[in-house]
């Protein structure tokens, strides 16, 4: 059965058309210590349920988008054990005895192979979509996200994730210098402030779409669901993801 081309969203600043076969769904920085109660997050006096709103909504995006056969990419913040890859403007910043590689309530703060680096539950990868482990803000510095999406023949990217303001404008900027357009999805996003997220939305589809577009999930869902499969067969949970080759 053939693809439905140039699907259409409603979205700000005007309609965004995709074809699932060259667009990928990124999940930015889904991790335990920023999202789960007890994490490192909820440590520094944040309230996670400002963050923990987008699970809902995001688990269903990722569901029909797996149905569907649409590439799907998650990203995770963190950093070597060694801390080789942070640099000290990054290194030193926060309390002396809350910062980078310190013991968190989850293991070492923002060091890969810790419990709090890990993605949550709830939208862990499965076999065959690529975790890109960063480290830095955006998921394009230092990784070889950009050379993935190429081989994949990726040219628009559905993006979600935490933080609005932080990781996800980083990618949404660095991929925008790079010619790709990007669907924010405002449900699916979020911050630890109110007032960044709102802002951070507003940026993304200013004056005509300045870094890109902007919709709710229910609008990309609608459309994502005139789409014929672009395999036959969704992919089970798996425990470990496959990681993408360094």
């Amino acid at each position: 059965m053939a693809v439905a081309k140039a699907l259409s969203v409603e979205a700000a600043p005007y309609a965004f058309t995709f074809d699932p076969a060259e667009t990928a769904l990124v999940l930015i920085d889904m991790q335990r210590d920023f999202l789960e109660p007890g994490g490192f997050g909820e440590s520094l006096g944040n309230d996670v349920e400002q963050l923990r709103r987008t699970i809902a909504p995001l688990r269903a995006v990722l569901d029909a988008c797996r149905a569907t056969g649409m590439a799907v990419m998650h990203t995770r913040e963190g950093h070597l054990p060694d801390l080789s890859d942070c640099p000290p403007s990054k290194l030193l910043r926060g309390n002396p005895s809350m910062r980078i590689g310190d013991p968190g309530p989850k293991g070492r703060i923002l060091v890969r192979g810790e419990e709090g680096h890990d993605i949550i539950e709830e939208l862990y990868p499965v076999a065959g979509e690529p975790v890109i482990d960063k480290p830095g803000k955006g998921a394009f510095y230092a990784t070889g996200f950009g050379e993935l999406l190429t081989a994949r023949g990726i040219r628009r990217l559905v993006v979600t994730g935490v933080t609005t303001e932080v990781c996800v404008h980083t990618t949404v900027r660095e991929a925008n210098d790079r010619g790709y357009e990007c669907l924010v999805l405002s449900d699916c996003v979020g911050s630890y402030f109110p007032q960044f997220q709102q802002a951070g939305l507003e940026m993304v589809a200013a004056q005509g779409g300045i870094f890109g577009w902007t919709a709710e999930s229910a609008a990309f869902l609608a459309a994502l669901a005139t789409a014929a499969p672009l395999c036959p067969d969704a992919p089970e949970t798996a425990r470990e993801p496959a990681q993408q080759p360094r």
